[in-house]
């Protein structure tokens, strides 16, 4: 356990670091200050103080902060005492530097940022592990007798190109549609012997395991990719976790998951241990190559997560953002800085109810 909590925080900080320089870099080379760069939570063990940027590491090795200059929307204007008495106009306590001065447009940037990092380092993570173990095409290998692509028509060595719409790249994305599907019917586009044919089929439900069914197994064929497929591939699989956090996310709100299907840092480390465990035997090619997978999941997750329309979230920023890009004008400082603090509350409730949760499964 103790090795799979390390491994756990490394994985955790390079995605969170990568997340929170990618907010850094563009607000840097968009003109925005930025005050302090934080390396986990807590109290402060370490601050080297920069020019503009202070660094801090703190206590609990787990998350991270870029603050900008004048974020938190508080004291933007206050007024200054001179030699004539407080007669006069109040000021901008906040430069052309601050981030409630820049232009709306550099702001979004810099908020859009973080999740855009953790996207890029989800390719790169993809790219290395596409280079290392090639990837699963699209590619039927058995037909299931009696099953519903029996009946429509489908056969071993069939390639897979489009289910209602959806471009198929990897056999994976075939498994994700079938896993998320609740009998909803299938448009398939398929290739066979060079030629392109359509099929239409309806999953059927299994009662044993409690889920819909399309029918087929596979994919027996593997790609050893060349330099160039590596990039191509690459792409696919990044996409390929995008799709699946996203789906999963729909179908939280369509209350198709359970509170047992939502995991926080502790069900991460129970999944890293159980991963380890599995994959340790097999050398450690095979634990470093199953974690940059596992790794690409978890960033490309926190990108996805942070776009959500949330307060506190950058999704929530960004909506008052594009509030204010079609307002013309933004929305006060201090109401959005109360949205934003309800938000905050709302999630660290929702934090500690994943986390009684987490802990809860190590005694079942």
């Amino acid at each position: 356990m103790i090795i799979s909590i390390l491994i756990f925080l490394v994985i955790f900080s390079v995605i969170v670091i990568s997340h929170e320089f990618g907010h850094f870099a563009i607000a840097r080379r968009n003109g925005i200050r930025v005050v302090e760069f934080d390396i986990g939570m807590g109290p402060v063990l370490y601050r080297k103080k920069g020019k503009e940027t202070d660094l801090c590491i703190r206590l609990l090795p787990i998350g991270g902060a870029c603050l900008f200059d004048g974020m938190d929307g508080l004291d933007e204007e206050e007024a200054v005492e001179t030699e004539a008495g407080q007669d006069e106009s109040p000021v901008h306590a906040l430069d052309e530097h601050s981030f409630p001065n820049a232009p709306v447009g550099a702001r979004i940037a810099a908020v859009v940022a973080g999740p855009m990092a953790n996207f890029l380092l989800g390719l790169l993570f993809s790219i290395v592990l596409v280079a290392f173990t090639g990837t699963d095409l699209p590619v039927i290998q058995e037909v299931i007798p009696d099953s519903a692509a029996a009946e429509a028509g489908l056969e071993a060595g069939d390639v897979i190109r489009s289910i209602n719409g959806e471009r198929i790249h990897i056999y994976r994305e075939i498994t994700l549609i079938s896993i998320m599907n609740y009998g909803e019917p299938l448009h398939i586009t398929l290739e066979r012997d060079g030629q392109k044919q359509t099929v239409d089929l309806v999953p059927r439900f299994d009662e044993t395991d409690n889920r819909y069914y399309i029918g087929i197994r596979g994919s027996g064929e593997y790609l050893k990719c060349n330099p160039f497929q590596v990039f191509r591939y690459g792409f696919y699989e990044t996409g390929y976790w995008l799709k699946a956090t996203v789906k999963s996310i729909g179908l939280i709100f369509r209350g198709h998951f359970s509170p047992d299907d939502v995991s926080g840092p502790v069900g991460v480390v129970k999944v890293v241990d159980d991963t380890y465990t599995q994959t340790a035997p097999y050398g450690p090619a095979a634990v470093l190559l199953t974690f940059l997978s596992l790794s690409t999941l978890l960033t490309v997750n926190l990108g996805v997560i942070n776009l959500l329309p949330l307060p506190a979230l950058d999704g929530g920023r960004l909506l008052f953002l594009l509030l204010e890009l079609v307002r013309g004008k933004p929305v006060p400082p201090e109401k959005e800085g109360m949205v934003h603090l309800a938000g905050f509350a709302l999630l660290m409730f929702v934090m500690i109810m994943v986390l009684f949760n987490d802990i809860s499964r190590f005694f079942r």
